[in-house]
């Protein structure tokens, strides 16, 4: 089996670098091959990572290819697809460390699960800590409870709420994180590359639902571990734990998924539902005198893009 491993890189040149470093050993040289795509960058990180594969010798397996323009996730990984022909295609973002043995258990897995198209590993923390990256999809009513925040509300719609709890053993999930995710040909073969009408943000639970609904299965592999130091891409993810107002392309990212799967008015209902669970948690902070868990701005940014939600992705000038 020919593996192909896709990294993204947007100005994180150290991590990529750790992260190649974690595949040395783990690929099988000669048959697997891994691609660097920048998303133009502009910091050095191309020269900085060019520099690394020379000097430890991993040119024989990998590769760096410069992106003239940053499009984003989806746009990025499918560059790096579209460049290499393999059997599968791992996923991987530069914030991950692939452990000892993770890659050859992903392989076994998929030679055994020819019904499994999207394959996915555990994530941890470098201590080992399990990291929650298998989900239901996001929903209406998974709107409620992400608003509402409120054990009551989540207990009553506990079969819409997103988060799966970390699994020992193999599950099938309706989606799962795209920080690392192994990818059969034959799946991108018939429901096509990433959106890439997503800039960040949406576009792992897009592909998994399409590809589930063109019949195929999603399947966590927790015996494959890989470190992700969650955030160390973005700048969203450290945004949200402050509360803080995130950047614009998330809420762009939502308004499109909601729109492709829930039709024109899809926003609007779940505009709505949000705004009906945070009716449930304004209400608590106002009675209990709690602090608000809901970003700055939220109620007004999940508008974002609602009159025109299949436009182009929203590309943000800067990315620091």
């Amino acid at each position: 089996m020919h593996l192909a491993i896709v990294i993204i890189n947007y100005k994180t040149p150290k991590l990529v670098i750790d992260c190649l470093n974690s595949l040395t050993g783990e690929i099988e040289v000669g048959v697997d091959s891994v691609v660097v795509v920048d998303n133009a960058s502009s910091d050095g990180s191309v020269e900085q990572i060019q520099q690394a594969i020379t000097d430890n010798k991993w040119s024989e397996w990998a590769q760096l290819l410069p992106s003239p323009v940053n499009g984003g996730f989806s746009a990025g990984n499918n560059l790096g697809i579209k460049a290499l022909t393999a059997d599968a295609y791992l996923l991987l973002n530069s914030d991950t460390i692939v452990r000892p043995g993770a890659i050859s258990s992903l392989r076994k897995a998929i030679q055994a699960n020819p019904e499994a198209g999207l394959i996915s590993p555990r994530l941890e923390w470098p201590d080992g800590t399990p990291q929650i990256s298998c989900f239901r999809y996001h929903s209406l009513v998974s709107e409620v409870i992400d608003a509402a925040q409120t054990g009551v509300i989540t207990k009553l719609l506990k079969s819409y709420d997103m988060p799966i709890p970390v699994s020992d053993t193999p599950i099938e999930p309706q989606w799962t994180s795209f920080a690392c995710v192994l990818i059969r040909r034959e799946v991108i073969e018939q429901i096509g590359l990433m959106d890439e009408g997503y800039f960040m943000y949406y576009d792992d639970v897009d592909y998994c639902r399409t590809a589930s609904n063109a019949g195929w299965k999603v399947l966590h592999w927790p015996e494959a571990r890989v470190v992700h130091l969650r955030g160390g891409s973005g700048k969203v993810k450290e945004a949200i734990a402050a509360r803080k107002r995130p950047r614009a392309y998330l809420y762009a990212s939502r308004t499109r998924y909601f729109t492709k799967f829930y039709g024109p008015v899809g926003v609007l209902i779940a505009n709505l539902f949000w705004l009906a669970g945070r009716a449930i948690s304004l209400g608590r902070e106002l009675v209990g005198n709690k602090e608000p868990h809901t970003c700055e701005y939220t109620a007004q940014d999940n508008w974002m893009n609602w009159r025109n939600p299949m436009k182009a992705p929203l590309i943000p000038e800067t990315n620091k």
